[in-house]
């Protein structure tokens, strides 16, 4: 059997047209399917007396929905953050152990590679692509700003970036306002600039663990295989979880602190400041 150190970036396997279909592609939508056809099952056997399936499904529901509460501390929004949290959550653990299944990085095809023929593996672990994890990456923040405008108003969420509305207050009263107005202004767009860290921070985290996991598992099954590498395949199953569990817990802050009301100038002048918890890991 031939072990080959993966490289950074996914190959392609076949090509649709103009569209390259890579080994982490597949993976992915291998992980998807898995979804649809639990998804159809589950449906099926939705009843009022639940057996042993639907049980299981409900408690994973559940345990997701009670750390999504302890972050959020308002049932409405997390229900409406379950879909999008939970949905990653589970597509990213089961991505990362769809990953540990033997003949992933093993199984392949010859096709000609830069002049030369090697031997490519049909499947990869969808996460040690970074195209995967920048796209969620994206879709999380993004969603965040998407919800939060839909929550407290786009002037509002859009003062909490470009301080336009605290500068304009501080003209009016004079003095040393005028100053913090101005830190504050540039201090909002730091914040813009690190809206686009989220994202780097979010996709190469993943991207980086399931992708050294991957060469190291490679690396001892070159050396010693089907002994040395079980309890690494052990530790990378508990290392999925963890990074599926970061992953998904930050989509969930971002999710609650953008849709947490923002005190303006206006709303302290009037004595309407509200006391908003503030979300906790």
């Amino acid at each position: 059997m031939i072990f080959t150190l993966p490289p950074l970036v996914a190959e392609p396997i076949l090509h649709i047209g103009a569209f390259p279909v890579t080994n982490a592609y597949i993976n992915s939508c291998l992980a998807v399917v898995f979804f649809l056809i639990a998804g159809y099952v589950l449906r099926n056997k939705t009843a009022l007396r639940p057996g042993r399936i639907q049980n299981f499904a409900e408690s994973i529901l559940e345990f997701i929905l009670k750390y999504v509460d302890q972050v959020t501390r308002d049932r409405k929004k997390s229900m409406q953050f379950l879909p999008i949290v939970g949905g990653l959550f589970l597509f990213i653990l089961i991505s990362n152990w769809m990953g540990l299944i033997p003949g992933t990085g093993s199984i392949g095809r010859w096709l000609i590679v830069e002049g030369r023929q090697e031997l490519v593996p049909l499947f990869r672990p969808a996460n040690s692509d970074l195209n995967m994890t920048l796209a969620m990456a994206v879709f999380a923040v993004i969603t965040s700003h998407i919800l939060g405008v839909a929550a407290i108003g786009f002037y509002k969420y859009f003062n909490k970036f470009i301080k336009i509305n605290d500068l304009i207050h501080s003209v009016r009263k004079g003095g040393m306002s005028i100053f913090v107005a101005v830190v504050e202004f540039v201090v909002g767009l730091i914040e813009v600039s690190s809206e686009v860290a989220k994202m780097v921070s979010l996709s190469l985290r993943l991207f980086g663990n399931i992708f050294a996991g991957e060469v190291l598992l490679t690396v001892l099954a070159s050396l010693i295989a089907y002994v040395v590498p079980l309890p690494f395949m052990l530790l990378e199953i508990l290392v999925g979880l963890i990074q599926a569990v970061v992953f998904a817990m930050l989509t969930l802050v971002y999710l609650t602190i953008a849709t947490t009301p923002i005190t303006s100038h206006d709303d302290a002048a009037h004595g309407h400041q509200e006391s908003v918890p503030t979300p906790t890991v």
